[in-house]
């Protein structure tokens, strides 16, 4: 193409998206590999602001990883063990008991619940993390379980995966994380995750627990083997399922931590990368609400930026995280509210906090409950 046309084409997809009119398959490629930075940034935080005007929204979240011990071994996986491997775990009652109670005494609002696919633990087993969670603090939201998880249990009960999702929402479930969905694209799927769900399995559970009710997250894992045409044809088919359901609720561009994987030799996607994700995100998923930066995987500086290219939510405190540290994440463990404050408006952003199901909560001393939701008023 040529430089006259690159300019036409530019100018269509400018055109486009002022008139608010969807992206195409080629026009995405065209913006990943062509246009630079600072004009993606510029495209994407109009949209951004018209839908959020000056908000940053965030929540108080704590995390639990019940298990390492895993069945699959996909290669991009710092976080999985063997059963007799060092430091594999399996956490007690007792202990699910305790890390709720902390998330109370710290005024979470939610808990974000995954963890490997230990193959000597019934299906019960994962039941009852959810039930001791609803019974030790039932105010607190239970975000848990991927489409990978949940197809394992399918395989290990025998039941569909409506029957499964059914026990966990009787049991406590609130919402689905979006981990597990890495790269949609074959070509690229078998070479990173080849035993585990593939997109097929992925998205019927999603349609299924928006079936259901349950409002949940997406993910792309970016910045390891895939291409531009792997990273857009990611986002439009969940562009097109969420035309279909309209049950997600954000998308997180997640970075590729390549430290302690069979990837190792792989160099961490750049900061210019994470930014040029978290924009064509937010310019080719025009039917999804929210484009978080998780800071955990993109670092304290770089999802400042963010908020200023396409995203309006940075998550949360995230006590406990375990999955990407062990990947050779150098951010903190965790946040204090005070310090996400300082964040968003230190990025020129008003700070907001949300619940999971993105609504207003209001706090009073030590307790909290919940408002209007967030895009109440909204211009966009």
């Amino acid at each position: 193409m040529s430089s006259a046309d690159d300019k036409t084409m530019q100018q269509t997809i400018e055109e486009k998206i002022a008139a608010g009119r969807r992206i195409s398959f080629d026009e995405g490629v065209f913006l990943d590999q062509e246009v630079d930075l600072l004009t993606l940034g510029r495209l994407a935080n109009g949209i951004r602001e018209r839908r959020h005007e000056n908000r940053a929204y965030y929540n108080t979240n704590i995390h639990l990883n019940p298990t390492n011990v895993c069945v699959y071994r996909c290669i991009f996986c710092a976080f999985r063990s063997d059963l007799k491997g060092e430091g594999a775990y399996a956490t007690s009652d007792e202990a699910i008991r305790q890390r709720v109670l902390e998330a109370k005494e710290g005024g979470a609002t939610e808990i974000h619940v995954v963890g490997g696919l230990h193959h000597l633990k019934p299906f019960d087993w994962y039941v009852n993390v959810i039930r001791l969670i609803r019974e030790t603090y039932p105010q607190l939201h239970i975000k848990a379980w991927t489409p990978v998880e949940i197809d394992w249990f399918s395989r290990v009960t025998k039941k569909p995966i409506r029957w499964v999702l059914e026990q966990m929402i009787e049991a406590g479930l609130g919402s689905m994380p979006g981990g597990g969905a890495e790269i949609f694209h074959p070509e690229v799927r078998r070479q990173i995750c080849e035993h585990k769900a593939d997109a097929e399995v992925w998205f019927d559970v999603h349609r299924v627990a928006h079936e259901l009710g349950l409002r949940t997250n997406a993910t792309m894992l970016y910045g390891h083997i895939e291409q531009a045409r792997h990273r857009i044809d990611h986002l439009c088919r969940l562009r097109t399922l969420q035309d279909e359901t309209g049950g997600f609720q954000t998308f997180i561009p997640l970075a590729f931590h390549p430290e302690n994987t069979g990837l190792a030799h792989l160099k961490k996607p750049s900061g210019l990368m994470d930014l040029r994700m978290i924009a064509l995100s937010r310019i080719m998923l025009d039917n999804f609400d929210h484009i978080k930066a998780y800071w955990i995987m993109l670092g304290e500086k770089t999802a400042q930026v963010a908020l200023s290219f396409g995203a309006d939510d940075i998550d949360g405190t995230v006590v406990h995280e375990l999955i990407y540290h062990d990947a050779g994440a150098e951010t903190p463990q965790h946040l204090t509210v005070d310090e996400l404050h300082r964040l968003i408006r230190e990025a020129g952003r008003t700070p907001v906090e949300r619940d999971t199901l993105y609504r207003r909560v209001i706090r009073d001393g030590t307790s909290w409950e919940v408002g209007e939701s967030i895009l109440a008023g909204a211009t966009g």
